[in-house]
């Protein structure tokens, strides 16, 4: 089978393709199809499925483009996978208006972020739709990334006064010993993460005005104790190594028009053997609790580098090699 697609804006074909076309090799090896750009066409050919696949992803990554995104490998990936699943499921959105709802906007002028997968899109889903939403996930799957973003999107549009980032400041494995300098230089190093999605999201003097300003505040989950949050989005991120006792704490601390969204990844928790993490007692504790929205993010939903993927699923079909997270949830409540 064989299809041609037309696509008349240079500049458009320059960010789809990307460097020495870089986008039709990913594409060739993802899709098994042959991929041969002329001008302003693009002809597709192949067997007829892997054909309409790639042509549904093309079509996902040009949306992308026309909102300004660099079309990064892993968006190829992700779009491709997105197709395979459903011809409808399409990465800002189908032709019914949906596009706007699925847009997460950002700071930057005419910057969006959209949820790349089927299970990222129930997260975000969840986020609009819930005050109170937990997200465990392996590595790459977005769960704080798009966090943050609904945050910063609920902010630009004046929903929310203010953004608290947390972490609990436990070391992966490692004992760093007396860190120099002040409070915040001592914790920077735990915090850094929540930076990064920061800085796809604003400009560096914008953070760094608004944290001034206590507009966006990233700390430590020692430090929440005998707050009350309002007007506010809290995202606790790393979850799982916090204990049953943090966690309490910090979800008693919601405040009216406020949402909380917590994150981890149980198969990487850093607590000592014989310490219960809060987020697994978390998930089997409140599951009854109505308005508070579960979700559970798979190695199908990774949008990180492509190897990422194949580590993920060396270490087990959970992305751990242990349990999965239903049995914990089960054996938590057992104690």
């Amino acid at each position: 089978m064989e299809l041609t697609i037309t696509i008349s804006n240079a500049a458009e074909r320059e960010a789809l393709f990307g460097p020495a076309n870089r986008t039709l090799r990913i594409l060739r090896d993802e899709l098994n199809v042959s991929l041969i750009a002329r001008g302003e066409t693009l002809r597709i050919s192949g067997r007829a499925p892997a054909v309409s696949r790639a042509a549904e992803t093309i079509e996902l990554l040009r949306k992308t483009t026309r909102s300004g995104s660099y079309v990064e490998e892993t968006a190829i990936l992700a779009a491709a996978r997105m197709a395979e699943e459903s011809a409808t499921a399409s990465l800002p959105a189908n032709s019914n208006g949906s596009e706007a709802e699925e847009a997460i906007e950002v700071y930057p002028r005419g910057r969006y972020i959209y949820p790349k997968t089927p299970g990222q899109k129930s997260y975000v889903r969840a986020i609009a739709g819930n005050d109170l939403v937990f997200c465990i996930g392996p590595a790459g799957t977005g769960k704080t990334y798009l966090a943050v973003a609904m945050a910063v999107a609920a902010l630009k549009q004046g929903q929310i006064k203010r953004i608290i980032l947390v972490r609990p400041a436990v070391e992966a494995g490692e004992r760093l010993g007396f860190l120099p300098g002040d409070m915040q230089a001592k914790v920077n190093p735990y915090l850094r993460p929540l930076f990064d999605a920061l800085h796809d999201m604003m400009e560096f003097d914008q953070i760094k005005r608004l944290m001034v300003n206590d507009v966006i505040e990233v700390i430590p989950l020692a430090f929440m104790r005998g707050r009350t949050l309002n007007d506010s989005v809290v995202i606790l991120d790393e979850s799982q190594n916090t204990t049953i006792a943090q966690m309490l704490m910090f979800l008693t601390r919601l405040g009216h028009n406020s949402k909380m969204i917590v994150t981890g990844d149980v198969s990487q928790t850093d607590l000592p053997p014989d310490q219960p993490s809060g987020m697994i007692d978390a998930w089997s504790r409140l599951r009854a609790i109505k308005g508070i929205a579960f979700v559970e993010l798979t190695s199908q939903d990774i949008v990180r580098h492509q190897l990422v993927h194949a580590v993920v699923r060396a270490y087990g079909s959970d992305g751990s090699g242990r349990t999965s997270s239903k049995k914990r949830a089960k054996t938590t409540s057992e104690r």
